[in-house]
């Protein structure tokens, strides 16, 4: 999105039938503010200027990395900044391929700002080891808005993009949602490339109006050729003929729709995405603690330790809090290695409990009344191999205002529990971001009821599993017998896969 302009040279602003238009470093950098309030910028460095930039800490250049690319070396700059734009800008979308070229130390990140009304004041979209994080920066305050699982994250280049709208921000990576919020507390500023303890290569920045979400792409982790710019640009970069061996093409874009079933699912609006709160604090827990009566953690992070040091999938394993009948455990964050996260030995309430990465189960329900009821609302969890929640005993599991990352299954109805009973489930306003094996797994022949209603799996696809449906044992494996809401075992409405 470059334009060239003539003999390099670099023009002032001018207002022009009421538009004004800037016009920086005409041989490198282009802007245009136009007096609606929509910014446009565009830079691919090809020419090698870096005018109408500002540095703000590490070691900025233009170097040949495939082919020309801004890149920050300077793998000890605390934090470097790279600033372009209008401090008045608003509402806009910026993108840019960034390519970590080290991701080593604590902390280290590499992405792209909006809204930067100062060095330490702005909205960031980040790569980090293993994932990507939308965050909020206001002085020394750090606020993780929502991550993404993304094991590529610290190699290749990665297509970033960045929308601020209003109180609402949005962040994809390769095309994939990072997190949607609505909490921004930031309203205007500049945009910025940027570094954290780490160095990396950045490339076809372009700064629109927001638009519609961008087409996914996939790229693998040895990934070194630049991901398709989402909004078509001007650029003197030619188009490659030939995919080579490291350049992988872009997968179809899935089709957005519901599942065939029967009911078939309703499309509606994607739930807001929760934010992780930040740990108060870590405490280790050697001994399951018993909660009676209700408990606060206060955010603080539990991890364990000695015999409950374990992270694995083994049955049987003891959990780091074991709640009685009737208790209620809110405001904890369970960190790694998590042991068998929370049991509820009856009526208990989970209430903004958020799993950093799941052990062999986020928490499990057992007890023994038909009447009790679980309930788990607000919070979120991580990587889940197999189930995020398990239900062993009789009664309703409640999940609500949730949101899972990298799991295998939200919910598991025992599938060879030595006792068996008909259980329920009802899942609501719930935000699942792939990979994802099934929302729901429920005991078809066993009386088994799952209820599952205003549910956005990010990165679904007609293939999405929503209900799997299981002929449940009392010893061996049980065999799944359908994949598809039932309308009696399991019905499924307002489901959107985007």
């Amino acid at each position: 999105m470059k334009h060239a302009q003539a003999s390099g040279r670099r023009k002032r602003g001018a207002l022009i039938g009421g538009v004004a238009v800037v016009a920086v470093a005409a041989a490198g950098l282009t802007a245009t503010a136009f007096a609606a309030g929509t910014p446009s910028l565009g830079d691919t460095f090809e020419d090698g200027d870096t005018g109408g930039w500002s540095k703000s800490g590490g070691s900025w250049s233009v170097v040949t990395d495939g082919s020309k690319a801004l890149r920050q070396a300077d793998n000890g700059s605390e934090l470097a900044r790279f600033f372009a734009g209008d401090t008045s800008w608003t509402d806009y979308s910026v993108q840019a391929s960034v390519r970590p070229l080290t991701l080593a130390s604590a902390g280290a990140s590499a992405g792209i700002a909006a809204r930067a009304s100062g060095s330490h004041e702005f909205e960031r979209l980040v790569l980090v080891s293993g994932a990507a994080r939308l965050e909020e920066v206001k002085g020394s305050t750090v606020t993780v808005l929502s991550s993404l699982t993304l094991a590529g994250a610290g190699s290749g280049w990665h297509k970033l993009r960045l929308d601020v709208s209003g109180k609402r921000v949005t962040g994809y990576v390769d095309g994939k949602v990072v997190g949607d919020v609505s909490t921004a507390k930031l309203t205007r500023g500049r945009i910025g490339l940027l570094t954290v303890n780490a160095s990396a290569s950045f490339d076809d920045v372009t700064v629109s109006a927001p638009g519609a979400a961008p087409a996914t792409t996939a790229p693998t982790a040895t990934t070194t050729s630049k991901p398709p710019t989402a909004t078509p640009t001007t650029t003197s970069k030619p188009p490659t003929a030939t995919p080579t061996a490291t350049s992988k093409p872009p997968t179809a874009t899935p089709t957005a729709t519901s599942k065939p079933t029967t009911p078939a699912p309703t499309v509606t609006a994607q739930p807001v995405a929760a934010t992780w709160p930040t740990p108060a604090g870590t405490t280790t827990l050697t001994a399951t603690r018993k909660i009676t009566g209700s408990v606060d953690g206060g955010n603080v992070r539990f991890v364990g330790g000695g015999d409950l040091g374990g992270d694995g999938q083994d049955e049987g394993q003891d959990p780091l809090f074991q709640l009685a009948d009737g208790a209620t455990l809110s405001n904890v964050i369970i960190g790694s290695p998590a042991a068998d996260g929370v049991h509820c030995l009856g009526t208990c309430t989970l209430r903004n409990v958020w799993w950093q990465d799941v052990g062999e189960d986020a928490a499990t329900f057992k007890g023994t009344s038909a009447s009790q009821t679980m309930t788990v609302v607000g919070g979120g969890a991580m990587h889940a191999s197999d189930k995020t929640f398990q239900h062993n005993g009789p009664g309703t599991f409640v999940i609500k205002d949730f949101q899972a990352s990298d799991i295998g299954k939200l919910y598991r109805s025992c599938g060879n529990c030595s006792k068996q009973f008909a259980r329920k489930v009802q899942v609501s306003n719930v935000t699942v971001t792939t990979p994802l094996k099934a929302l729901v797994g429920v005991n078809s022949n066993l009386g088994d009821v799952a209820t599952v209603d205003n549910v956005t799996v990010v990165g679904g696809s007609s293939k999405t599993v929503i209900c799997a449906l299981f002929k449940g044992v009392t010893s061996g494996e049980p065999t799944q017998i359908g994949s598809v809401p039932d309308g009696k075992s399991c019905t499924a409405t307002n489901i959107t896969l985007k």
